[in-house]
């Protein structure tokens, strides 16, 4: 009879540090850390900051993430709210630094008043980078940061830390582009059905007809530490037409044509894979690499456009017309879409819908608007159905990108305009009818 084996006892990553050559030297200078609380890490993250050799950094900075994750949401969240304010600026250094600049103003000055002003918070997020899978971790960590329910200012400024240094650390000079296909590793296309985030893939068989046949592409950015995990990818359908429905693309039964005959390039999905890399402006450099690439393959492309969502309008419409009204039929939901799209701003002044910031930002301009076009749950519930083409056109993107930037007007075609400023009369006839 076999006897059951008894379970290995997964050791504490805190009992394990301070059993380790590193963990006497943290008693010697006299850090002890607590368990995995936000304590513990709090303890941690000041030996990081306390070391003045590099030579413990990466054991140390190892033995934070794993306490770090060995800890529950809360324990982490608590850690990332407190370790901005524990650790403000050397307001005496400064001071000293400044003094010395005001006297002698050369090379070395102006480099003591810069390591002087640097924010403890920032030497740290280096440190940590120093881990096996430092990168991946600190993403991880602003992930948590940014799902904190109470955004403190403590909070924001980590978090401004954070995103300059992924900022400099994801500039598209070191990125890979890679195309992405059914012969890729299954690990990296298990991840696109999981980080699809505009189109839900529904398995394997519909992955395969997005990757595998000839008019259809898929393209991601990649970088050295992330190899095989992706940081954004854009789907590409190679058609004769710019399509006004996703179903055109994504039908199970459809014509496969010869992409050396391909007139349009459609980007039809855009999903940004790592939501601690939110904010981080890669996506526009996705994009215009994607056109280059594709045109110098296919030179006889005429277009290169998106079949894109609305995701905001919706939520914007039921402000206009009542959260009880009847959704308005195609050609008067249309111009609603026109008018949202083309005049209505966020708070910070850029267009309201969050899609159309991102195209119009990079210098795209509105199409086309179409009703009916995404008939699925999730498509009916954003934007009852709408979806819109935004074309690249090489010869004038810097021109609508400076007219949004500078004088906030959307690039859009004679058609789309049509529809808004038809919206537009429409509602001032009601307001002459109610005064």
């Amino acid at each position: 009879m076999d006897m059951p084996r008894s379970r290995p006892v997964r050791r504490n990553p805190l009992e394990l540090v301070m059993n380790s050559r590193l963990g006497k030297l943290l008693s010697r200078i006299g850090i002890a850390p607590r368990p995995a609380t936000s304590e513990g890490l709090l303890d941690l993250a000041g030996a990081l900051l306390s070391l003045r050799g590099k030579a413990s950094g990466p054991a140390l900075a190892s033995a934070f993430f794993d306490l770090y994750e060995a800890s529950d949401l809360p324990a982490r969240q608590a850690f990332l709210a407190q370790i901005h304010d524990l650790h403000p600026r050397d307001a005496a250094a400064i001071d000293k630094a400044i003094a010395r600049w005001q006297e002698k103003r050369d090379e070395s000055a102006a480099q003591a008043l810069s390591e002087a002003s640097a924010s403890p918070s920032q030497k740290l997020i280096g440190m940590l980078n120093l881990a096996p899978q430092g990168t991946q971790r600190l993403i991880a960590m602003r992930s948590d940061l940014l799902s904190a329910p109470d955004q403190t200012p403590g909070l924001k400024a980590l978090d401004r830390e954070l995103e300059d240094a992924f900022t400099a650390w994801f500039n598209a000079g070191f990125l890979e582009l890679r195309r992405i296909a059914w012969d890729s590793p299954a690990a990296l296309l298990e991840r696109i059905i999981k980080y699809e985030a505009v189109h839900e893939i529904a398995g394997w068989d519909e992955l395969r007809r997005r990757v595998q046949p000839i008019d259809r592409r898929c393209y991601g950015f990649f970088h050295p530490q992330m190899a095989d995990d992706p940081l954004i990818f854009v789907e590409v359908a190679l058609t004769d037409e710019l399509p006004s429905g996703i179903g055109q693309i994504t039908a199970q039964k459809r014509k496969v044509i010869d992409p050396h005959a391909a007139s349009h390039a459609i980007f039809y999905s855009i999903s940004n894979c790592q939501d601690g890399l939110r904010g981080i402006p890669f996506g526009n450099y996705l994009i215009k690499r994607v056109v280059g690439l594709l045109k110098e393959e296919l030179p006889q492309l005429k277009c290169t456009a998106t079949l894109s969502p609305v995701p905001g309008f919706a939520k914007w419409l039921a402000g206009e017309i009542g959260k009880e009204a009847k959704v308005p039929p195609a050609r008067e939901l249309r111009s609603y879409a026109a008018r949202y799209l083309t005049t209505a701003r966020s708070k910070r002044g850029g267009p309201a819908d969050s899609v159309a910031r991102f195209h119009l930002g990079n210098g795209a301009r509105l199409e086309a608007i179409h009703s009916n076009a995404d008939l699925s749950a999730n498509g009916l519930r954003q934007s009852h159905g709408v979806m819109v083409n935004y074309v690249y056109d090489l010869a004038e993107i810097e021109a609508n990108h400076f007219a949004l930037t500078e004088l906030g007007t959307v690039a859009a075609s004679k058609a789309v305009q049509a529809l808004a400023d038809g919206g537009q009369a429409k509602e001032a006839k009601k307001v002459e009818k109610v005064a």
